[in-house]
This record gives structure tokens, C-alpha cells and sequence, in this order.
């Protein structure tokens, strides 16, 4: 593995820190004009941007897992490792849920308005739910999973190289600010849920050697399928 120098390290660092306020910043700057949706087109123009970036550093979106997967053997492995992904991610939700309201934090309390305000008009509606459908895949499942676990993660690791704590803070700090970002319309326990939901993927995402495809697979499949409880007004 190639080890970075100490100048290489802060500017990673340095990087992280400008990349991620300006990714908060445009989306407070869309927010006056489409609230519900300025979060995924923030995320996907910071993504656009990014791209151009990081080619000009010789940084391309392969070494971050978005990479070929080469031989059958490695492509039916993907298999187990999204449904390990699915369950992961279903289960952390199911058991943060469940242990919230025991500690004394009620679900949602302080984003069930703003959630029923972006969300309220899918149920039975089929041309907003399909919509959603695209915007779960594209942005949640694809575009998420590109920043928070292959982008942050693979240069803070940069970042921290050296540090015995590194890939718990290569790690932990996303999953905050992963957990940060759905804090507008879930509330306190959504931070906290979307957060260990983070923490669990990203740990995936290092068990996996950094390949994106089955956590993208996963987390659109999951956002998908609560998208679809909305629109067919599943009681989950």
C-alpha cells in the first residue's frame, strides 16, 4: 500500500473538511427554493464537480471502489455481500428503533413534519411515487454511497494514515455526518439510526476492500423498498 507524506495527509484532510461544508452550504443555499429536493441535487452536482476535482489530482472514483469487478468468482460473491448489506442495514434501522424510545428518545419527533412533508403525497400517488423510486436509487442508493462511504472514508483514511485509531475515524466521522444529513426531516433519532446505519455500512465497506457495488445495491434496494411501504401505506 502506498504511504502518503505528511503534506499529502493534510491536504486530504484539508479537503474533506472544505468539500464536506460546501456540500452543506449549497444545500442550505437550494433550500429556500425546493427544500425536498435540494439535498439530492446538491449531493449529485457536489458529485459532478468532485469528479472533475479529483481527475485533476490523478484521483479517479476506481481507487475509491467504484471499480470494475473482475473474474465470475468475484461477481458471484457480490451476491452474499448484498444480502449481508440488506440485512445489516434492516436490522441496525429495526434494532435503533427499538432501543431509542427505551432510552427516553421518542422516533422522529422533531422531523415528523418535515417527513410527512416530503413524503406525504407518494401513498397511492404513482407518478410521485415513481419519481422517488428514481431519486432513491440515483442519490441514495448511488450518489450516497460514492460520497460518505467511497469518497470520505478513502480519504480520511488518507487523512489519518499512520494513526492507530485511523479506520475508526476513517469510519466514524462519516457515519456522523451521514447521520447529520437526514437530521432535517428525521429528527434526533433519524440522526442516530441513519448514523449507525452509516457506521455499519462503512465497516462493510472496509470488510469488502473498498468495493462500492454491493453497499450500492443494497442501500437502493432498502431505500426502494421504504419507498414502495409509502406509496402501498404499509404499516412498517
Amino acid at each position: 500500500m502506498k504511504t502518503h507524506s505528511k503534506r499529502e495527509r493534510i491536504t486530504a484532510l484539508a479537503e474533506v473538511i472544505a468539500v464536506v461544508a460546501i456540500a452543506y452550504l449549497s444545500k442550505a443555499a437550494l433550500d429556500p427554493f425546493f427544500w425536498r429536493f435540494s439535498g439530492p441535487v446538491s449531493l449529485i452536482a457536489l458529485l459532478i464537480v468532485l469528479t472533475v476535482y479529483l481527475r485533476g489530482r490523478g484521483i479517479y472514483w476506481s481507487q475509491m471502489g467504484l471499480r470494475a469487478v473482475p473474474g465470475a468468482k468475484s461477481k458471484w460473491l457480490m451476491l452474499p455481500q448484498t444480502l449481508l448489506a440488506i440485512v445489516a442495514i434492516i436490522a441496525t434501522g429495526i434494532v435503533t428503533q427499538l432501543v431509542l424510545p427505551a432510552i427516553g428518545i421518542e422516533i422522529t419527533p422533531e422531523g415528523q413534519d418535515a417527513a410527512a412533508d416530503r413524503f406525504g403525497n407518494i401513498a397511492g400517488n404513482l407518478p410521485v411515487y415513481l419519481m422517488w423510486l428514481g431519486i432513491g436509487i440515483v442519490s441514495g442508493g448511488l450518489a450516497e454511497e460514492m460520497f460518505f462511504r467511497g469518497y470520505l472514508i478513502t480519504r480520511l483514511q488518507t487523512a489519518f494514515e499512520g494513526l492507530r485509531l485511523a479506520p475508526v475515524l476513517a469510519v466514524f466521522i462519516p457515519a456522523l455526518i451521514f447521520g447529520f444529513g437526514h437530521y432535517y426531516y428525521q429528527g434526533l433519532s433519524g440522526l442516530i439510526a441513519t448514523g449507525m446505519i452509516g457506521l455499519v455500512i462503512g465497516c462493510l465497506f472496509l470488510l469488502y476492500k473498498r468495493n462500492l457495488w454491493p453497499l450500492i445495491i443494497a442501500h437502493a434496494f432498502v431505500d426502494s423498498l421504504g419507498i414502495t411501504g409509502l406509496f402501498m401505506q404499509w404499516d412498517i
